[in-house]
């Protein structure tokens, strides 16, 4: 799959499905047929030496995927046994018929467990994209059972426990080394809990027919490293650094001084003409030290400030800034200067404190800073997170960027995008700061609010997967920074 790469909710899975099923005049056994081909495809090239395979069958749809795959194993000479439990009997018309062909060729179906501690491989054919509701307690049994055994697992479409549409996941969970996703690629398994379960994904489009897609959009992109050399296009030889722009940085309350810091060296080394840090005065000393190439400014009152803000291109606001009554008065000095502003940290609890629409502005939210903006909790946050983005982004009008496992990144009227990279070596205290500076320079460069916010996350987390290179735990927010310099120039 190219970048950037569509992404589409579970409705318009089915829509197309549905369309793809009546331009091939009404034939959806043909569609199961190709969907249990191109599984089987798969097992080849990724497992051709697996000679025992188990394919896990649900009653539904899915399993038929599943009876079709098992009875081409069987075909090609391979030791194949379809594992089902007793209640769960194909009864859909479609994998009905499966079963039956399956059957015919002298395909075996078992019952019990125990066939899965001799499988080299496992394919997942059990729910597909229709769950979105924690199993049932016999169903955990049976993918605690797939989870605990030895062989790989192959999940068609999706793996079983995964909801398609949020990536929320309930309750048990396949966890699969691959997912072959079928005719679309599914929103769902790109954020969050399904990032666990989904390992890689691959995508098989059974070769529908172009109107199957008629009146359908996707919901989400994906955005990998392939899209930075779009977004970031080398420099004009004849450049000065008033074109890229002059970053604002506010924050660094008593106690949390480091957190500014970080935030304006990732603004230089992502590309910022000109850096400037506004600060308790106790830092000005540590901010030239560390950063000679910042110019930092004591800022004890709200008026010092008004200058800095006439001479910047956009604001990075609340990395270490409090919540004190110094903190509240730079940061309503700041939103009152008519500059975009990135929002993070203490400024987005400020925010949440007392809401309002911020039209020239870039929220950068955690799940728990999230959930405050939202007046929820955090788990509510994960079990939809394309929901809660989007929600931030028309409460206050603004882009929002959504941090995590599967970075999102919404705005109104725009197709929510979906980060690719990332790791959780990079869950430790001062990472958003860096993004907070990241997505600055960009903005400062020119770029649209919006490319700026998905840009500075996809650069972030991509300088956060090389610096993991050697190692994710012990990973350091300054680790990342020589790799935002070199992933800057694509």
């Amino acid at each position: 799959m190219s970048e950037p790469v569509a992404l589409f909710t579970t409705e318009a899975a089915r829509r197309i499905d549905a369309q793809a099923t009546a331009a091939l005049g009404g034939a959806g056994y043909v569609l199961m047929q190709r969907a249990g081909q191109a599984g089987w495809q798969g097992v080849l090239q990724h497992w051709p030496q697996a000679r025992r395979i188990v394919v896990v069958c649900g009653p539904g749809n899915n399993g038929g995927d599943g009876y079709v795959l098992a009875r081409y194993a069987r075909q090609s000479g391979r030791e194949v046994r379809v594992l089902h439990l007793p209640e769960a009997a194909p009864r859909t018309s479609l994998a009905q018929r499966a079963c039956t062909d399956y059957l015919a060729i002298g395909g075996r179906i078992e019952i019990s467990l125990e066939c899965l501690r001799q499988a080299d491989l496992i394919v997942d054919a059990l729910y597909g994209i229709g769950l979105t509701r924690a199993p049932e307690a016999a169903d955990v049994a049976l993918i605690n059972a797939v989870n605990a055994a030895a062989a790989p697992v192959f999940a068609l479409d999706v793996p079983s426990g995964v909801d398609a549409f949020s990536g929320n996941v309930p309750g048990a969970a396949i966890r699969a080394e691959r997912v072959l996703q079928f005719i679309v690629p599914h929103q769902g398994l790109h954020t969050g809990a399904a990032l666990e379960c989904a390992g890689q994904r691959l995508l098989a489009d059974l070769d529908v027919p172009v109107a199957a897609f008629e009146g359908v959009t996707a919901s989400a992109v994906r955005w990998a490293r392939p899209v930075l050399a779009r977004q970031l296009p080398r420099r004009r030889l004849n450049t000065h650094k008033g074109e890229s722009g002059h970053v604002l940085c506010v924050g660094g309350n008593h106690g949390s001084g480091g957190a500014v810091m970080l935030s304006a060296e990732a603004a230089l080394r992502s590309g910022a003409g000109l850096v400037s840090v506004a600060t308790r005065v106790l830092h000005v000393a540590p901010v030239l030290a560390r950063c000679p190439e910042a110019m930092a400014h004591a800022v004890e009152q709200a008026s010092a400030l008004a200058p800095l803000l006439a001479r910047a291109s956009v604001v990075a606001l609340g990395p270490g800034l409090g919540q004190d009554e110094w903190a509240r008065a730079l940061w309503s000095a700041a939103l009152q200067g008519g500059k975009p502003v990135v929002i993070d940290a203490d400024a987005l609890n400020l925010l949440a404190s007392a809401p309002q629409p911020l039209q020239q502005a870039i929220l950068t939210p955690h799940p728990g800073e999230a959930a405050r903006l939202l007046g929820t909790d955090t788990a509510a946050i994960q079990r939809d997170r394309f929901a809660a983005v989007q929600a931030l982004a028309e409460r206050h009008a603004c882009v929002v960027v959504l941090k995590g496992a599967g970075t999102l990144i919404a705005a109104p009227g725009q197709v929510t995008r979906v980060i690719a990279a990332g790791n959780p070596g990079m869950a430790v205290g001062g990472m958003g700061d860096l993004l907070t500076g990241t997505i600055a320079a960009l903005c400062a460069q020119g770029l649209a609010l919006f490319d700026a916010a998905s840009t500075g996350a996809l650069l972030h987390s991509l300088a956060g997967d090389a610096a993991a290179a050697e190692g994710e735990r012990g990973l350091l927010p300054r680790d990342l920074l020589p790799h935002l310099r070199a992933l800057a120039n694509p």
